[in-house]
Parts: C-alpha cells; structure tokens; sequence
C-alpha cells in the first residue's frame, strides 16, 4: 500500500515538475480579470472543476458550473473555463463554440494540446499526465485519467493561492464565504 501511495506522489512531483509556470500565471490572470467565469468537465474532471468552481467562490468571484440551474448566459468580459484531458471531447466542442460565438474567452486545461477541441481554447494550461486516452500502457501506478484528475486538483489549489494573493484576499474572507449549511 506504501509503495502505491509514494508511486504516485512522485508522478505528482514530475507533474508538477514539467508545468509551465508561465501558462499558469496566464490562466490566473484570465480568471481574475473575467467578468464571470463557468467551469466545466466531464466525469472526474469535472468533479474537479466543481472543486475549483468553489473555491473561485470562496475568492469572490462570480462562478459557475456549466449545466447548473443558476448558470448565467456568457458574453464578452467572461471566461469558459473547460477540461478537455484528453484533447478531444464532443460536449467540450460544442460548449467552447457556444461560448466563443457569445464572445466569451475560452481556456483549456488539458493533457493532449493538439487535440482538437483544445484548438478551441484562446489559451491553453497543460498538465502534462496520463489521462484515461492514454492509460493502456500502464504508465501511471494511477488507474485510467486519475494521474490527471489529481495533478487537476493540486494545480488548482496553487492556482486559487496565487489568485488570492493577485487580489489581495486574505484567508478570513474565503473562510467567510464559505457555507454555514453543513
């Protein structure tokens, strides 16, 4: 069981050793200077958008989950923010071209850069790890996507740290945000 747990540590440390920083300031940027943003992912990255969709919240910013029943409409000034790992994804197609006909930005995170509904993307943050279209060599001791699914979770959480020191947001006014109904 230990050996599993720091196999796949040490994936998630080369992960995080072959992100490029620059692209992630970027991303960061793009969701603090949007109007609005609306996340969306399909399946596991999707459950790691909505992990991001809430602490985007806990910032105070204006969030959304695509598909959700209180989702605004998009225009210019907002951002669709997709998961698109493996590169190519039927949903993720036709949702980035709603958005950009509305006039919204468009990013990407991703695994597979030159699918092409990343293509798509005005900007494009790669997390260069094994998805589920690339897991039959079994190169990750991860099953299928979730080599990417978690390096998901552990870029966006530097992501929201380097967004709340971009807005000046201390911890206390996340904590405020977040839900007294649980």
């Amino acid at each position: 069981m230990k050996a599993a747990l720091h196999g796949a540590l040490a994936e998630l440390a080369a992960v995080a050793e072959a992100m490029d920083e620059p692209a992630l300031d970027a991303a960061c940027a793009r969701i603090g200077a949007a109007r609005r943003v609306m996340l969306y992912g399909c399946g596991r990255e999707g459950l790691m958008m909505r992990a991001l969709a809430m602490r985007l919240y806990h910032l105070g910013l204006a969030v959304s989950m695509q598909g959700d029943l209180t989702a605004p409409p998009l225009g210019p000034g907002d951002l669709f923010f997709a998961a698109c790992g493996p590169g190519q994804l039927a949903t993720v197609t036709a949702l980035a071209t709603v958005a950009r006909a509305a006039g919204a930005g468009v990013v990407m995170v991703t695994a597979e850069p030159d699918g092409a509904t990343v293509a798509l993307a005005d900007q494009v943050l790669v997390i260069p790890a094994q998805t589920m279209a690339r897991d039959l060599g079994g190169a990750s001791v991860l099953p299928m996507g979730s080599l990417f699914e978690g390096a998901m979770f552990l870029v966006f959480e530097v992501m929201v740290l380097r967004l709340r020191a971009l807005r000046q947001e201390p911890a206390e006014a996340m904590r405020a945000r977040h839900t007294n109904m649980e």
